[in-house]
């Protein structure tokens, strides 16, 4: 069973994963390749004077993957409550999980699917987005949702962030303590 299983990998659910992989917590990233991101090219990303979409999904994949998150490749199709896990769907397996993120981007569907509460969009073009407090919490218990699917801005440094957000806030409920996780420049 995972610990931590983010669907998505574009910003918000490759940041997710970066910071739930590092903390230890064992953490599954399922990409469907549909980032939103792949389409971008950016110049607006702090820290990174330009940067294609793809080569920002690829960044993002290979840094969680460095920290320990498992990747794989699917479609997810819903998550279903289990006496005593979240179990993720997808057209290739089903995994187990304590919890799960949402990091869906401009989709909702598999939230709806999953019987998790969603309300009317805040970005142009966004429909729908899951209703989520302000940790991240979905309607469903174990249930979370980050970047543009729970409302946040479509721009990649704020999807990331909120992506980094949410993870904080699971690894501290899964730790009974606050998470903190700063690097230390090394000489």
């Amino acid at each position: 069973m995972y610990d931590i299983i983010v669907i998505g990998a574009g910003p918000a659910g490759a940041s997710a994963s970066l910071f739930a992989a590092r903390a230890g917590k064992k953490t599954l990233m399922i990409n469907s390749d549909q980032s939103m991101t792949k389409m971008a090219w950016l110049e607006n990303h702090y820290g990174i004077p330009e940067i294609t979409g793809p080569d920002l999904v690829e960044t993002g994949l290979k840094q969680a993957e460095k920290f320990g998150a498992e990747v794989v490749e699917a479609k997810v199709s819903k998550v279903a409550k289990g006496s005593d896990s979240l179990k993720v769907e997808t057209d290739k397996d089903t995994y187990d999980a304590k919890h799960v993120i949402f990091a869906t981007g401009a989709s909702s569907d598999i939230a709806e699917t999953s019987g998790v509460a969603t309300k009317e969009g805040t970005e142009p073009k966004i429909k729908k987005i899951v209703d989520v407090d302000r940790s991240g919490k979905s309607s469903v218990d174990g249930i979370w949702a980050a970047g543009t699917c729970a409302g946040e801005s479509v721009h990649t440094i704020i999807t990331a962030g909120h992506g980094a957000t949410v993870a904080i806030n699971v690894i501290s409920e899964l730790n009974g303590e606050r998470y903190v996780d700063h690097d230390i420049l090394k000489k």
